[in-house]
């Protein structure tokens, strides 16, 4: 087991790719908070983990909120004593509406941003400070692919995935010194049990043809990647992006 005793914090793991992430992490020996903002789904997620036979916490966590970040971390350390690794998965994709940025709402902009920008800086921040005092950790943020394709009809969603990418590197700037890596995953579109309206049928054929490896890229071809960052293998790598998407682009 690459992360014995590990603690682990994935937000946004109440469904799709962050439950995956949340039971691969368990099954590498790491103790999970699942920081979801659904408490059933959150729920239901820990108690899997824990049928599995690992040790998990449901942590009720909106990204969004200051306040609610700062619970989830203390109630980590409350519970584990440490805190050793955060994956910032929680965004909004499956529920926006694909459309020309002259139509998007600033309403809509800010709900995505608040989560899928603000959230990333919100739950880090929350971390960070127990994380300095051990001198080490592992922040792993999840970007996207598409952000290296400028797919139109998503500026919300592309922009807000492109800040992520640039945040990491400034994180691991700011970071390195106190021994806290800070590294970026970028998947491609990856189906889940999660229904979407953000990528037609045409679109899906489109770029499985494009793709080197030609089949749909699920959950299982992403926590592998997870597990390498978190683990001591990545110790010395940091600031960097991973793209994971079966050849789609090449970065």
């Amino acid at each position: 087991m690459k992360l014995q005793d590990r603690i682990a914090v994935v937000t946004g793991a109440g469904q799709g790719i962050g439950r995956a992430y949340a039971h691969r992490l368990v099954a590498e020996g790491a103790r999970v908070v699942v920081a979801e903002l659904n408490e059933a789904k959150g729920k239901a997620v820990a108690e899997e983990c824990q049928a599995a036979g690992g040790q998990a916490l449901f942590v009720r966590t909106d990204v969004a909120d200051e306040g609610s970040c700062h619970d989830m971390a203390a109630s980590t350390v409350r519970q584990f004593g440490r805190l050793d690794i955060l994956v910032n998965n929680a965004a909004i994709f499956s529920t926006i509406t694909m459309k020309p940025f002259w139509e998007l709402s600033v309403a809509e902009w800010d709900q995505l941003m608040a989560v899928n920008v603000r959230g990333v800086w919100l739950a880090s921040k929350a971390v960070v400070p127990q994380m300095q005092r051990q001198r080490s950790g592992r922040i792993i943020n999840i970007s996207s692919a598409a952000i290296f394709m400028g797919r139109p009809n998503y500026l919300h969603y592309i922009g807000s995935k492109g800040a992520v990418f640039a945040m990491t590197r400034a994180m691991a700037r700011e970071l390195g010194d106190f021994g806290i890596t800070v590294n970026t995953l970028t998947p491609g579109a990856t189906y889940t049990e999660i229904p979407r309206e953000t990528v037609t049928p045409e679109q899906r054929e489109a770029m499985l043809r494009a793709q080197c490896i030609k089949r749909p890229e699920e959950p299982k071809d992403l926590v592998g990647t997870v597990v390498f960052l978190a683990s001591d293998d990545a110790a010395f790598i940091t600031g960097q992006t991973i793209t994971v998407n079966g050849g789609l682009t090449f970065y």
